[in-house]
């Protein structure tokens, strides 16, 4: 075993255990269905879906199915929680919807973009060993409980609230970024499509804006997720708002930007029209493009 396998055996446990400390913390003033609190019962789903879900992607050597069982573990964490609970108010209902509407959209898209492509570069390497690849399923169930922290705890809370100032402000947020994802999603989906593109990089409609509007949508619409479940949170629950931060994190510190901004650099830094493009446009966050 390499080095890096080793670090990835020594780091699955302790993605296991902030975990076990998130649904801990979540399951404070919650649901408890029959011996165990409901927001609990969904963190040990995220994981086990994607334990099993690793065995025969380890045994193919495939990655094809890693984020569409992403997203089928966000849609199976929030059908459980609303199905343990009774979803028995708007706001548990509103936030199972708005997180499904994201996960079937971003899944589909995804998986679509996988077949296209054929492999995802992220895991050449990866897919070759065993405690490096179980570690990126691991940390995508950490990454699917961590992201959808605020939305269970307040599906699982044994308070009710009615919908406020909180839910319009947070769903008017979600719209504006999950509108954000989708159509700089499409705008790059029809850019590779054109054949006068080949070996080019975006720099047109929303993308003129930012290098990475699909991130900034995701970002902003988690931050709307987490207004909306604010008023049913309390104690030890607050620590589910690390949702939309840890997006944040992950998405430009992590998995996102950064390998990226990587891949750009060297495929086209030598380019001056490139350079010209990172100067003049936000890495993450969005502004209107300068008229030259």
């Amino acid at each position: 075993m390499n080095s890096e396998d080793r670090r990835a055996a020594s780091l699955t446990p302790v993605v296991v255990a902030v975990g076990v400390g998130v649904a801990w913390a979540g399951s404070q003033g919650g649901i408890v269905a029959g011996s165990l609190p409901a927001f609990a019962v969904c963190g040990v789903l995220v994981f086990a879906i994607n334990w099993i879900a690793f065995v025969p992607a380890y045994l193919r050597r495939t990655e094809r199915f890693f984020d569409l069982t992403g997203s089928i573990t966000y849609i199976s964490a929030v059908m459980t929680a609303l199905l343990l609970t009774g979803a028995r108010d708007a706001r548990s209902l509103l936030l199972g919807t708005l997180v499904i509407v994201w996960a079937v959209r971003l899944g589909a898209f995804l998986f679509a973009r996988i077949n296209r492509d054929g492999k995802d570069a992220r895991f050449d390497e990866v897919k070759m060993s065993f405690p490096r690849f179980l570690g990126a399923w691991t940390l995508q169930g950490l990454w699917v409980l961590l992201t959808l922290a605020a939305a269970l705890g307040a599906i699982t809370s044994a308070s009710v609230r009615p919908l406020g100032m909180f839910a319009l402000v947070g769903s008017s947020v979600w719209a504006v970024g999950f509108a954000i994802e989708v159509v700089s999603d499409r705008q790059k989906k029809r850019f590779r499509e054109d054949p006068a593109n080949q070996g080019r990089f975006i720099q047109s409609g929303l993308w003129a804006w930012s290098r990475h509007p699909n991130y900034f949508g995701e970002i902003v619409l988690w931050f709307g997720v987490a207004l909306i479940a604010f008023p049913e949170l309390a104690g030890w629950q607050y620590v589910t708002l690390v949702s939309p931060v840890f997006v944040y994190f992950l998405l430009t510190r992590i998995s996102g930007t950064p390998l990226l901004e990587e891949r750009a650099e060297a495929k086209w830094g030598d380019d001056p029209e490139y350079r010209a493009y990172r100067d003049r446009t936000p890495e993450l966050f969005m502004r209107r493009p300068v008229s030259s």
